[in-house]
C-alpha cells in the first residue's frame, strides 16, 4: 500500500463529489468544485490516494496570510487507518509552505472525532457560529491554529 499527496486537478472532480456525497448531509456539487478548482483563484484542494486511488481530499483557501479549510473528507471505506490525520498533517504543512501564518476551519458542534483530529495539531477553539448548518441548523464550532 502506497499513500500519496498531489494537487486535485478538474479530471479528479468526480472521485471529489463521490466522497462529498458518502461524507456530508449537503454535499457540494460538481458545479461547485469545477468553481473551486477554475474559477477561485485562492482555493487548493490537496488529495490523498491509497495505489492511485483518491480516498480522501481536503480544501483550503488561501487569503493573504491565512488559510481557512473548507472541507476534509475521506471515503467511509478508508476510514479508521488514520488518513484523514496524514491529510491533515500534509494540508498544514503546505499551508506554511505557502505563507499561511493561521489555519481557521469550522466544525458541527457534534463532530467530536473531527474536533479531536484538530486538536491533536493544536487547534484552539474559537467563536460558536450559531445556527451555522443549513441542513439542520446546527451550531459550528470555529478552531484555529497558529502556524508560526
Amino acid at each position: 500500500m502506497t499513500l500519496t499527496f498531489r494537487e486535485a486537478l478538474i479530471q479528479d472532480i468526480a472521485a471529489l463529489v463521490t466522497i462529498e456525497a458518502l461524507s456530508f448531509p449537503t454535499p457540494w456539487t460538481e458545479g461547485a468544485f469545477r468553481n473551486e478548482l477554475l474559477f477561485n483563484e485562492y482555493a487548493y484542494y490537496l488529495l490523498i490516494e491509497e495505489d492511485g486511488e483518491v480516498v480522501g481530499y481536503a480544501g483550503i483557501w488561501f487569503i493573504l496570510d491565512e488559510g481557512h479549510v473548507t472541507n476534509i473528507a475521506i471515503h467511509p471505506s478508508f476510514r479508521g487507518k488514520k488518513y484523514g490525520e496524514y491529510l491533515l498533517k500534509e494540508l498544514l504543512r503546505r499551508a506554511k509552505e505557502k505563507g499561511a501564518m493561521h489555519v481557521t476551519l469550522e466544525v458541527r458542534t457534534s463532530n467530536l472525532i473531527a474536533q479531536n483530529l484538530y486538536r491533536k495539531f493544536e487547534f484552539q477553539n474559537g467563536a460558536l457560529r450559531k445556527k451555522y448548518y443549513s441542513d439542520n441548523g446546527e451550531d459550528a464550532l470555529v478552531m484555529w491554529v497558529d502556524l508560526s
